[in-house]
């Protein structure tokens, strides 16, 4: 027996603010710790691991355009999860939130060399980029989301009733 769709919009709603606390959970801490945008923070160490496991162009992005522009990244890395996160939980900008979130899990497993490993299949990074590219896919925001709420302002503004 299949579900109805306003099941399935649920089950869509709660993998979605599961995926918004799990990147909440990775970039509050990155906000929050000034330990990790310092000059040789933690930052400086996972892009110095990114040096020691990539080579060709994305190497060359690493070392002559990350690198020296750190403090930069580590600010975009930083809010670009936990906004990532704060999107996905609110509902709101959900398929923003969840470009942002494939964007970022697949930077990270390039830079790991991920590409080149079977093992890496089954990680954390391509793991957070598959829950995030259902939200960029899917109008998962709409339920128990403020796209939802939007969306029926928007209709209702459009058909001359009010909600």
């Amino acid at each position: 027996m299949f579900l109805s769709v306003s099941r399935y919009a649920g089950v869509l709603a709660a993998l979605r603010i599961f995926t918004g606390l799990a990147w909440l959970s990775h970039g509050l801490f990155k906000v929050t710790d000034p330990q990790w945008s310092a000059p040789n923070g933690d930052f400086v160490s996972f892009v110095g691991d990114m040096v020691q496991h990539t080579s060709g162009p994305y190497h060359d992005f690493i070392t002559n355009f990350v690198i020296p522009h750190g403090a930069v990244f580590s600010v975009l890395v930083a809010w670009g999860e936990t906004l990532t996160g704060v999107s996905l939980v609110l509902g709101l900008f959900t398929r923003l939130g969840g470009i942002v979130g494939v964007f970022l899990p697949l930077n990270y497993w390039a830079a790991k060399n991920g590409f080149m490993q079977w093992q890496s299949i089954g990680g954390l990074d391509l793991g957070t980029a598959a829950l995030s590219i259902i939200n960029a896919l899917l109008p998962t925001g709409l339920v128990w989301g403020l796209d939802g709420l939007i969306a029926g302002r928007k209709k209702s503004a459009t058909t001359g009733t009010k909600s």
